[in-house]
């Protein structure tokens, strides 16, 4: 019995052997797998790059943008608040991993000759480096994501030598969208549409030359743009913004959307803030904040029914923050949550997941880079108080439209402004040129509430408005950068210890490339 068993698995032994022999020649067709393809199109890549570029925008504008700007305070786990600032994994670790993709796109559209998708590319590793320069200094940029070449340990190129490559990548992307005829499927920023990429990657190359503008001069290239609309066309009004609108299921769904009530009730309205809206008559204090509790006002109520926390407390003086002095009218019910357009589900039945965009770009911001090019004498286009009441009108008309589509004409009724508003001696474009950069800056501060830390970085460039640590800082002064991730000091030590020699101390108070003292 034995032998027969031996013989018969010999027989099908032989029989195996003789087949695999027979189709080594077809083995890796028949190996290939139809429903698992081992090339992704760029269709199928670009919607996690545009949806991780948006959660990182989103997240960081909620945790650190909106506080370290002081448009929010923390009432609770004040230590963002008081910039005591670790090393942040983020937007570092993120965006490391989403430039894989996108070189990924470039590496499966390129030989195909579908220019659309490698344009967009360009524009958003533009965007992300841009982003992640601003937020730490000196950065892996010609050595990046080279692991499979032998590059493990990449070098940290200046900042002065990463904005070349961020304004190159812009100017690329501008020739290149456009030039051939692939429909772009995918696109959850813009649909697919060419024309609006195009505009994205130009306003984008201004944003980027205004930044370094204390360190080069930004004329030439800022008055080519603006001197050529057809070869290097901008944003011309709100509906060309760059945002990102979320729905109300995953994968699109905004992380805030399902925020827990008390993880959302920790950041309410600065102080700051609402001193500068009441100041200035300016009803965006009805789309930015929630009349407090206490007020018994529901969705709008009179000025004296928003009240703000000032920022930097410790977190019992800010649990227990009083707005009128009395220990009796202190706490959470007597301060301001954050407008209805970003509030949780589980914070209010007004909460709609369609109110929620983030925003990369948008038209107000652009016109602000436009007004202070201007008055700065970069660009000869143009009429600087123009750009500036453009900007002004343009944030007051997105929100508008953004309460009315959500269903709340009471505060989108609020932020129709007339003449008044404009002719304040605050916000008229009037004074010295100091004093006009000033309003320029004001008003692009409140126009760029939760967009990311572009508010930030502006800030950290021009020094408007003015923005003072709390009492319970644990720096003296608002911090100029990120620490980088302990992962890169572990695992890149020579080239993050040159990088630190050259910039400075791996310290929140160490200054950037382009942050120059004014």
């Amino acid at each position: 019995m034995k032998i027969h068993i031996k013989k018969l698995f010999i027989t099908l032994l032989s029989i195996q052997v003789g087949w695999f022999v027979a189709c080594t020649g077809d083995f890796e067709d028949l190996n290939s797998n139809p429903n698992s393809p081992e090339v992704v199109p760029s269709s199928l890549l670009l919607p996690t790059v545009l949806r991780s570029t948006a959660n990182q925008v989103a997240g960081q504008a909620w945790g650190i943008g909106n506080v370290v700007m002081q448009y929010t305070a923390k009432i609770q786990f004040t230590n963002e608040d008081r910039y005591n600032w670790g090393p942040f994994g983020n937007p570092y670790g993120t965006f490391y991993n989403s430039l894989r993709d996108i070189n990924n796109i470039i590496l499966i559209s390129e030989p195909q000759g579908q220019n659309n998708y490698v344009g967009i590319a360009k524009v958003i590793r533009a965007f992300q480096v841009s982003f992640m320069t601003d937020a730490y200094g000196e950065l892996p940029f010609s050595e990046a994501i080279m692991a499979k070449t032998g590059i493990n340990y990449p070098v940290f190129d200046s900042q002065e030598a990463i904005y070349e490559g961020i304004l190159r990548e812009l100017r690329e992307a501008n020739e290149l969208l456009g030039s051939s005829n692939e429909a772009v499927r995918g696109d959850i920023l813009f649909d697919g549409d060419i024309s609006k990429w195009k505009k994205f990657a130009n306003s984008l190359r201004l944003r980027a030359l205004m930044r370094i503008s204390l360190r080069k001069d930004p004329s030439s290239e800022m008055q080519q743009i603006l001197s050529n609309p057809n070869q290097f066309p901008i944003f011309t009004g709100n509906n060309d913004h760059a945002l990102l609108q979320h729905l109300s299921d995953i994968p699109n769904q905004h992380d805030l959307y399902t925020t827990r009530s008390g993880s959302f009730d920790e950041y309410r309205l600065s102080k700051n803030m609402e001193v500068t809206l009441k100041d200035l008559n300016d009803p965006r204090l009805f789309a930015y904040a929630q009349p407090t509790n206490d007020s018994g006002a529901g969705i709008i109520g009179g000025i004296n029914a928003y009240q703000g926390v000032p920022n930097g407390l410790s977190d019992e003086e800010a649990l227990q923050y009083s707005p009128t002095g009395q220990a009796a009218k202190g706490g959470s019910n007597f301060i301001s949550r954050i407008g209805f357009l970003w509030s949780c589900s589980a914070c209010t039945s007004l909460a709609n997941p369609i109110g929620y965009q983030t925003i990369l770009m948008n038209y107000s911001e652009l016109q602000f880079i436009l007004a202070e090019a201007r008055e700065r004498g970069y660009i000869t286009t143009g009429n600087t108080e123009e750009y500036y009441l453009n900007g002004i009108k343009a944030s007051f008309s997105y929100y508008e439209s953004r309460y009315r589509l959500i269903n709340l004409p009471q505060i989108a009724d609020k932020l129709i402004v007339g003449n008044d508003y404009f002719q304040q001696t605050n916000v008229a474009y009037t004074g010295g040129q100091e004093e006009k950069l000033a309003k320029i800056g004001t008003q692009k501060w409140l126009s760029l509430f939760f967009s990311g830390l572009e508010n930030w970085y502006d800030w950290r460039r021009t020094g408007f408005p003015k923005i003072n640590p709390g009492p319970a800082a644990f720096e003296p002064n608002v911090p100029r950068r990120f620490m980088y991730p302990s992962s890169v000091q572990a695992l890149n030590e020579d080239n993050y210890r040159a990088a630190i020699t050259r910039q400075g101390p791996d310290r929140i108070s160490t200054r950037v490339w382009w942050d120059l003292p004014k």
